[in-house]
This record gives structure tokens, sequence and C-alpha cells, in this order.
């Protein structure tokens, strides 16, 4: 279970919702259950670059050319 506290605006878009949740035959929650994974990897997708960013600049990892990562996969010609 989840209870979040949203900004004023955000309620008020919420609250537009019950004309569409009524007109598919569908719920509030099912739209912001919706929404909430529809955008979960992308902030997942985010969050692992940036932490990759870190590492890269701290020397703690390091990035291949298309040509080094095709030879160390023996994909080059």
């Amino acid at each position: 279970m989840l209870a979040i506290r949203l900004p004023s605006d955000i309620e008020e878009r919420l609250e537009r919702l019950e004309r569409l949740a009524k007109a598919t035959g569908r719920t509030k929650t099912y739209y912001a259950r919706e929404a909430i994974l529809e955008h979960l990897g992308d902030l997942e997708d985010l969050y692992l670059a940036e932490q990759r960013l870190i590492e890269n600049r701290a020397g703690r990892s390091r990035t291949y050319s298309l040509g080094e990562a095709e030879r160390e996969l023996g994909l080059a010609d």
C-alpha cells in the first residue's frame, strides 16, 4: 500500500479524471496506477544513467567505443 501527498494542482487534475473514469467504466485509481507504471521505467533508467555517469567521471568504470565492444564480443569483421 502506498499513500502519497500531491500538490493541489495535481489533485485537481486527478479529480477531473472522474469524467474519464465514468466514460470508460474504469476508476481514477486505475488511471493513476497506469501513469505510475508508465513512468516508473523512465525514472529507473534516469537514475541508473546518472549513477553510471558519476561512476565514469570518478574513474570507477570505463566506456567502450562501438569498435571495442564489437571486438570484445567477437562481432568485428
